[in-house]
């Protein structure tokens, strides 16, 4: 063999080394990547089933239940008898046992049901808006979190703007199932359109009058206003829309905001308004 055929088969035996190594680097990452998702989706799924064995526990205590509205207050009505509002006054309202919450949770503020999807949750309040994002009802730890209040809100008196979060889970629990309201066959069926919120104070009903999607800001979470802000505000979220809600705004208003993901990415936030109609005091 000549100096030319060694180099050649050299080069030849280097080439097929370093292709080997390539091909050894791109199975181990793949093993690592596929490791990963395994472990990740276990944790997930324990996360999950966490999250289901406390909602559970909640529903097999019954301590939800319809009430009647007629005696309650309705909140600034329109004088237009005929609007939508008249119609949504006269809905059931929900009446909460928080004695048996407080004994598993404290920190719980209120009971939140949206009709037409699977948000049925006790609602809690921390020192920030961080803590409920990784820990659920029980105060373990769950990447699923758990639907919670802003921690600047006033949950007995209600903000001109109070805001409620919830992770957007693919399961459709927390906030998951949020998502129905873009779908045709929820926001057409008017009877989806409220939003059904019980705290230890008082029982109320919100119409639901503004959806859309949208990059995550602080403006929309905005909790106090001037007059004028406020005004604004009403004007932006009604504007925003993209569903055309009969629900009308005023100064008068108080408006309640729910805030989750709307993609797996975290990019885009999905935003519903509502705007208190009907409220009863405790006794």
């Amino acid at each position: 063999m000549n100096k030319e055929e060694r180099i050649t088969r050299y080069t030849f035996q280097k080439r097929k080394r370093r292709k080997k190594i390539i091909w050894f680097i791109i199975l181990l990452i793949s093993l690592i990547i596929s490791i990963l998702c395994i472990v990740k989706i276990f944790f997930w799924n324990k996360d999950n089933q966490s999250i289901d064995k406390i909602t559970d526990d909640i529903n097999s205590k019954k301590i939800v239940k319809e009430v009647s509205s007629d005696e309650a207050e309705n909140v600034n009505p329109p004088i237009d008898e005929s609007n939508d509002y008249w119609d949504y006054v006269k809905m059931d309202m929900i009446s909460v046992d928080f004695n048996e919450l407080k004994k598993k949770n404290s920190d719980t503020v209120g009971f939140i049901k949206v009709n037409g999807t699977n948000v049925n949750y006790p609602i809690v309040q921390a020192n920030d808006n961080s803590y409920y994002l990784k820990h659920a009802f029980d105060k373990s730890k769950n990447s699923a979190g758990w639907v919670f209040a802003d921690y600047r809100n006033d949950m007995v008196n209600f903000d001109k703007n109070t805001v409620i979060y919830g992770h957007s889970r693919s399961d459709q629990t927390v906030f998951g199932s949020l998502t129905k309201v873009t779908n045709k066959s929820w926001y057409s069926n008017k009877n989806n359109h409220i939003i059904k919120l019980s705290t230890p104070t008082e029982n109320t009903l919100w119409q639901i009058v503004s959806i859309y999607v949208i990059k995550p800001e602080s403006y929309y979470i905005t909790t106090k206003f001037s007059d004028s802000q406020f005004k604004t505000f009403i004007k932006t979220i009604k504007e925003r829309s993209q569903i055309d809600f009969s629900g009308t705004l005023n100064e008068n208003d108080k408006i309640l905001t729910l805030s989750t993901c709307e993609d797996i990415a975290g990019t885009t936030r999905l935003v519903v308004h509502a705007k208190l109609i009907k409220l009863e005091k405790r006794s």
